[in-house]
């Protein structure tokens, strides 16, 4: 009976002192959920570790049945470790010849999406990711920033907005479509129940707001129109860029000269387009033209010194280095156009073609990733949504990943 209870106890001892390693290599099963078991053990206050560059930018966690259990259900690959093995582990990653870090995960970030309305998931690719990797998030819109429920928040997502007002310049094609007409009317709605007499002096009201949410420490990840659409609201706090058939009257005549790029978050000297005909903002995207043929389309990810630049390192977290690109309707950025304090993250090797930027503001940082959807190469109108399960894998959806958990390592001094 003392030799049964010796072998029973033994391997309960350890477990308790094992760790649970999930790769993200090209091995790992299923990367998007892997995500989103990292941060809800970080909801359960269990510790975690990021191990950048090892692997693919491996996940170490405290032992938790429920964990194993939540792996072997979304069919995540996992390894059980023993002490030996993680000290193993841990020594090759921090040793001085590897270009690679630990970054230890503190706590998850309360996650706000802003979206209207009526929103749809498949409208936003990171509602999507979020969804597939379960992780809790909360959607807040116009009234909820103006009124400060953005301070609930660490991490804020922007993607399919249109900050300057002039609702998408969808216009040309779509002004006499039901959706279009409606989406008008509920914007307006809202200017007016805030007490602006236009969408356009609302919508700089909460790229203020935002933009000091940022300062003062938050996380700003945006994607598609939302990137080049909030700097230009910023740029023309002061000035009229909107036509007629958006809000009432004519443009200020000389609001090109008027812009104050001193004011924006990444992107200078642009030239607006300001015929409102044009499904332009600016000259910042890089249009179809440019990029050419959907075969040529990949963008590369810059290599970051780990121990140096952990922040890019974490951005940049992926089992490939080359990525498909993918459009929207701010595909990528011009790369003269991009201020120098900013971080150029991805881009399209020998083009001034950029495709994911990050930079600070105060406090805070702020992540730009062109294009609409990482695994449907020209998303329109009424498309059907995207399925992720067929896509567990995806390289460009991780980038969108990185940003989620890249907030739970703020308290880690960084050497940036």
């Amino acid at each position: 009976m003392k030799k049964f209870l010796l072998l029973f106890i033994i391997p309960s001892i350890f477990l308790a002192q094992s760790k649970i390693f999930i790769p993200m290599d090209l091995s790992q099963t299923d990367h998007l959920k892997a995500y989103g078991i990292t941060f809800n053990a970080l909801k359960k206050g269990l510790r975690a570790d990021w191990l950048l560059n090892y692997k693919g930018g491996s996940f170490m966690l405290d032992y938790s049945e429920r964990i194993i259990m939540d792996c072997r259900i979304r069919d995540i690959k996992y390894e059980l470790l023993d002490n030996i093995q993680v000290t193993d582990i841990y020594s090759f990653v921090q040793s001085e010849d590897q270009n690679m870090d630990v970054v230890r995960l503190e706590k998850a970030p309360e996650i706000a999406v802003y979206v209207p309305p009526g929103f749809q998931p498949w409208d936003d690719a990171v509602t999507l990711a979020l969804e597939y990797a379960e992780v809790e998030y909360n959607k807040i819109w116009i009234e909820e920033i103006l009124t400060g429920k953005l301070n609930d928040y660490d991490w804020l997502h922007l993607h399919h907005e249109d900050f300057t007002g002039q609702f998408g310049k969808f216009y040309a094609s779509y002004r006499g479509a039901r959706w279009y007409q409606e989406n008008q009317m509920l914007y307006e709605k809202e200017a007016k129940k805030l007490g602006y007499k236009k969408v356009s002096e609302m919508e700089k009201a909460v790229v203020r707001t935002i933009k000091n949410f940022i300062g003062q420490g938050g996380f700003l990840f945006a994607m598609c129109s939302a990137t080049d659409s909030y700097d230009i609201a910023l740029s023309a706090d002061k000035i009229d860029i909107v036509d007629k058939m958006f809000d009432g009257d004519s443009p200020d005549p000389n609001a090109q000269q008027k812009l104050d790029f001193s004011n924006t978050l990444a992107f200078q000297n642009f030239q607006l387009e300001m015929n409102p005909l044009v499904y332009e903002y600016s000259n910042i995207d890089i249009t179809l033209q440019e990029v050419g043929p959907e075969k040529n389309d990949y963008f590369t990810l810059f290599n970051f010194s780990a121990k140096f630049d952990p922040v890019p390192t974490m951005l940049t977290q992926n089992h490939v280095n080359v990525i498909h690109g993918f459009m929207g309707q701010t595909t990528m950025f011009r790369k003269e156009l991009i201020k120098k304090s900013v971080i150029i993250m991805g881009e399209r090797a020998g083009t001034n073609q950029v495709k994911y930027i990050h930079g600070k503001f105060g406090r805070g940082t702020f992540t730009f990733y062109g294009g609409h959807d990482p695994e449907d190469y020209r998303h329109a109108v009424n498309d059907p949504p995207t399925e992720l399960v067929l896509y567990k894998n995806s390289p460009g959806y991780r980038l969108i990943l990185n940003n989620i958990l890249f907030p739970a390592a703020k308290k880690k001094k960084q050497k940036t």
